[in-house]
């Protein structure tokens, strides 16, 4: 297994830094490949979006143990081990699938030995010897964040991750886990109709110098104008959980998207990538990680590191798309509980 031990990975892209390290300021979320939004696609088509990434520059791919319990490690470490000399690797723990008598079931468990574990079955997957990035998923509020933290600086120290990150925290609750080990970035929901980073966990990663990674930042599919009919969506498709994708609150949100497109034709660029060039244009410590299973859709997302998009046109894309006018939470009541950020 070959291992960089650079910090920079060379791009066609704009870089951005995240901890130690310099990769580009868009990166991939590697979930829609196996998880989360019905059939995942062919293993052809999963492995040539996953190069295809690679080829157009993109340095910085993001997975987790959850994702198709497993499935979605195995599909990165089995394309992309090859190549792992060219890119920084993310990875997540403290939320995985534990077989059940009748099934296997999503389980929140940040204690330390299930953290090592799961780390260690991670790298077999993902076939290699060092995850660059390695999140705890969930804060298992049944743990102290200082003891799940201990146990990643624990995997720093033995040299099978190189940097701490956490997802879906408050500012509050990052500020006690850097105190124990430096956190290297906070993966949090951010977009133009998710602004919650904005209450307190923004200004708590600036403080700190730690880089917020975007989740979903084209609102889950929303925001690239293409679906328009959520009665469609595929039965274990997670957005028929979702409050906003419930049929009277998405036909409200639906009503904002036709002069939301007229800006992005205004600007000259699709509305996926007007979305994407907002989070950019929040600061270069924000990264956003779209995820695909679309060759085009991925080209079109990574377009938009190098597209210019007027302030002006940004600003109006801010006040359309807001949490005043957005219909519906982003969870339901208990994925909110599960999670500790604070919720418009």
């Amino acid at each position: 297994m070959s291992i960089t031990t650079a910090t920079s990975w060379p791009s066609p892209l704009p870089q951005r830094r995240l901890g130690d390290f310099n990769v580009s300021a868009i990166g991939l979320g590697c979930m829609n490949l196996s998880h989360a939004y019905g059939a995942p696609p062919p293993a052809d088509v999963a492995e040539r979006l996953l190069l295809g990434a690679l080829d157009a520059g993109c340095n910085f791919f993001d997975t987790a143990a959850l994702y198709g319990f497993g499935a979605n490690e195995t599909l990165v470490g089995k394309v992309l081990a090859p190549h792992r000399h060219r890119f920084m690797l993310a990875s997540k723990c403290g939320m995985t699938g534990v077989t059940f008598a009748d099934g296997v079931k999503r389980v929140i468990d940040g204690r330390p030995g299930t953290i090592k574990a799961t780390c260690e079955a991670a790298l077999q997957r993902l076939q290699t010897e060092v995850i660059d990035l390695y999140y705890l998923h969930r804060w298992d509020k049944q743990v102290p964040i200082e003891d799940s933290v201990g146990a990643l600086a624990d995997l720093v120290r033995a040299g099978k991750i190189r940097s701490i990150g956490l997802s879906e925290v408050s500012g509050a609750t990052l500020r006690k886990a850097h105190a124990v080990h430096p956190i290297a970035a906070v993966q949090n929901e951010y977009s133009l109709w998710s602004r919650n980073p904005e209450i307190s966990l923004l200004g708590a990663c600036r403080e700190l110098g730690v880089t917020l990674v975007a989740f979903s930042p084209v609102a889950r599919g929303f925001l690239c104008g293409q679906l328009r009919d959520v009665s469609g969506l595929d039965a274990k498709d997670i957005r028929r959980t979702m409050p906003r994708f419930a049929p009277d609150a998405f036909a409200r949100n639906l009503a904002l998207l036709p002069a939301y497109e007229a800006l992005a034709a205004e600007a000259g660029c699709t509305p996926a990538q007007l979305a994407l060039a907002w989070l950019l244009a929040q600061g270069e410590d924000i990264i956003p990680i779209p995820g695909t299973t679309s060759l085009a859709h991925l080209h079109e997302d990574l377009g938009a590191a190098t597209i210019d998009v007027a302030p002006d046109l940004l600003s109006s894309a801010e006040a359309l798309i807001s949490r005043a006018n957005v219909t519906g939470r982003r969870y339901n009541a208990q994925a909110e509980s599960e999670v500790d950020t604070e919720e418009f």
